[in-house]
């Protein structure tokens, strides 16, 4: 029975005993005996015209709001078959509601554990990053294409010289360190990029520092896009190559200058393109005159702009005398002159050993100038030993030569004398 035929019923059985009561019932005041039918058919039809508006304010104003609620809440206005009538169908559905809700705030809930857990990840994963950054070589800067922000990290500006308040964060600050013959192949190939042409950008291109010297960077980049494909932010590291395009360089330049070379040439070529590719104003390369090595004397002397005589000096009292002594490289960026007064023209040396076959100190190699020598400047050990160790064969064969020289002078003497 619907919630109609339930709010229906009562009105009609009232309205049908009260019917029945006048057609047999007695009634005050009855008038001929012919009126009772009339009566009755005019209640009856009363009865019929209460039940029919009863029935059409039962679907306005009860059926149906409940039909509109029914369906905000399970989005439907069909009868659930599990309910006699709205009125259950609504108690029904507020039951499934609430369990909706329950089922919800457990997953809200569990939500907003992951939500939490993905901060303390994120957090962590930011303070590794922060990390990283502060303790790695490289410079980061980040450009976002949709905004056109531009960001220099503190890094990236220090690589440079500068403190982080002293460089602007914009792309034109970031253009105006660009090399100018390097800008219009720095802007194609990160136009190439952003275009989807090439997977990641790279570049090598010099960057005006602080002091006014140019530095070699290597630039790698990547666009972050839409899923369209659309760039919207790129980010790039760049990495001070400096020190190693100097080594590619100066070891182009002196192997260029020394191949084929040997004996004296092969000695003043080296000391030459060395003072120049170091920017120093004495380089010599020198071999042992006894053993222990007191004195030593000059196979090839630079100084200033040209070759100058060869000439012996003693060890003591000179910085020469560690790299013999100690039998590895010694460095005074400055203050020469100052600790050895016999050597008080200069400011800064750097001398490296020469070893034979058995380890020993046949000789060296090393430079004075007048101004400090900066470490960055001074080339890793390992690319002097790959010219200290050609030079120990040059100054051992010619040791050979002259042993054996000495020896043919001495078995021609004595025939010269008998004849």
């Amino acid at each position: 029975m619907t919630l109609k035929q339930k709010l229906l019923l009562p009105v009609a059985l009232c309205g049908l005993l009260v019917i029945v009561y006048i057609a047999v019932g007695w009634v005050p005041g009855e008038g001929p005996a012919g009126m009772r039918p009339g009566i009755v058919i005019v209640a009856a039809l009363g009865l019929l015209l209460v039940l029919a508006t009863a029935s059409l304010a039962i679907d306005a104003h009860v059926r149906r709001p409940l039909a509109m609620l029914l369906h905000a809440a399970h989005g439907s206005s069909e009868p659930m078959a599990d309910a006699p009538d709205e009125i259950g169908q609504v108690g029904a559905a507020l039951r499934a509601l609430r369990t909706r809700v329950d089922d919800l705030e457990r997953a809200l809930k569990l939500a907003a554990d992951e939500r939490r857990q993905m901060e303390v990840t994120l957090r962590s994963s930011e303070e590794r990053y922060a990390l990283a950054m502060r303790t790695c070589d490289d410079g980061l800067w980040e450009w976002n294409l949709q905004t056109q922000n531009f960001m220099l990290s503190a890094r990236w500006k220090s690589m440079l010289g500068y403190d982080d308040d002293e460089l602007a964060n914009t792309r034109q600050a970031w253009l105006q360190c660009v090399h100018p013959a390097d800008v219009a192949s720095v802007e194609a190939a990160l136009l190439q990029h952003l275009e989807g042409a090439t997977p990641r950008y790279e570049q090598q291109l010099r960057l005006l520092h602080k002091d006014g010297r140019y530095r070699w960077v290597s630039s790698i980049g990547s666009a972050i896009r839409h899923a369209s494909g659309r760039p919207s932010r790129f980010v790039a590291l760049d990495t001070d190559i400096t020190r190693v395009r100097r080594i590619e360089n100066i070891l182009q330049h002196i192997v260029q200058g020394t191949s084929g070379k040997s004996g004296d040439d092969f000695f003043r070529t080296l000391v030459r393109h060395f003072a120049a590719a170091l920017d120093v104003s004495c380089a010599f390369v020198t071999e042992c005159t006894g053993w222990p090595p007191k004195s030593v004397h000059t196979l090839a002397f630079w100084f200033q702009d040209g070759f100058r005589e060869n000439f012996e000096f003693e060890l003591a009292g000179t910085p020469c005398e560690a790299v013999f002594s100690l039998k590895r490289p010694a460095f005074h960026p400055q203050n020469v002159g100052k600790l050895f007064p016999r050597d008080d023209k200069f400011e800064s040396y750097y001398g490296l050993p020469i070893f034979n076959s058995e380890r020993q100190v046949i000789g060296h190699m090393a430079f004075f100038d007048d101004k400090e020598m900066k470490e960055e400047d001074i080339l890793m050990d390992s690319v002097y030993s790959i010219f200290t160790a050609r030079a120990a064969v040059e100054i051992e064969r010619k040791a050979g030569l002259d042993r054996l020289t000495r020896t043919d002078l001495t078995a021609t003497g004595p025939a010269a004398t008998a004849r």
